[in-house]
């Protein structure tokens, strides 16, 4: 079974290993196996297009959770330049669950906003595996607001399981960090887009998702 497909993705693992097999000995054989390998070329892409066009409920659900999915620093390295972290809500810590900063796209200046996993089992821990705390909720309504005073667009990556519901973080004011970003993001003088880029669980997903 290949670890990097989920298991209904299985068959199209099967005829990708093929087609690597067949470039392989294409490689260091005389015979020309070309049309072979476009044969089953097209033939994953039709699998392909079968298996996603009727997907159940969680089969969709375990893509948003696919280990292997770009994660907000993924995307903020491809797509915008010049950016720059800020770190902390100015009253308790450092959530690293979120990832707040500034950047430019096409050369205009933005604010970024994005739920963080990790990767390997080190970077899932000091991430929290996505799932914010009360201060990074405070840390993003911190910036949002510095977004506002410089006329900045707001832009938001969501992807968490939801909010952290430890002990610490409840009594920390969880839910009331969670209703004050609520309530900001739809008074917000400035532009929000917010984009879903895996999955989007509960208030952990609304407190940086309320947008244009």
């Amino acid at each position: 079974m290949n670890l990097n497909f989920l298991e209904f993705e299985q068959p199209i693992a099967e005829l990708e290993a093929k087609i690597e097999e067949l470039r392989y000995v294409g490689d260091d054989s005389e015979i020309n196996i070309s049309d072979e390998i476009a044969t089953l070329t097209e033939k994953s892409r039709e699998l392909t297009r079968d298996i996603f066009s009727s997907l159940s409920s969680w089969q969709i659900s375990q893509l948003a959770r696919h280990p292997q999915r770009p994660y907000t620093l993924d995307y903020i390295e491809h797509i915008f330049t010049d950016f720059e972290e800020l770190h902390g809500d100015r009253n308790f810590s450092d959530d690293k669950a979120l990832v707040c900063g500034m950047a430019r796209l096409d050369g205009i200046p933005v604010v970024i906003i994005g739920h963080q996993k990790g990767r390997d089992t080190k970077e899932k821990v000091e991430r929290n595996f996505g799932m914010p705390r009360p201060e990074g909720y405070r840390k993003a309504l911190r910036v949002m607001r510095l977004a506002e005073r410089f006329k900045m667009p707001v832009i938001t990556f969501i992807d968490t399981p939801g909010a952290y519901p430890g002990m610490g973080a409840e009594e920390r004011g969880q839910s009331e960090a969670i209703a004050k970003n609520l309530k900001i993001m739809a008074q917000l003088n400035t532009p929000i887009i917010c984009t879903v880029i895996g999955e989007g669980g509960s208030g952990g997903a609304l407190a940086i998702g309320v947008g244009d």
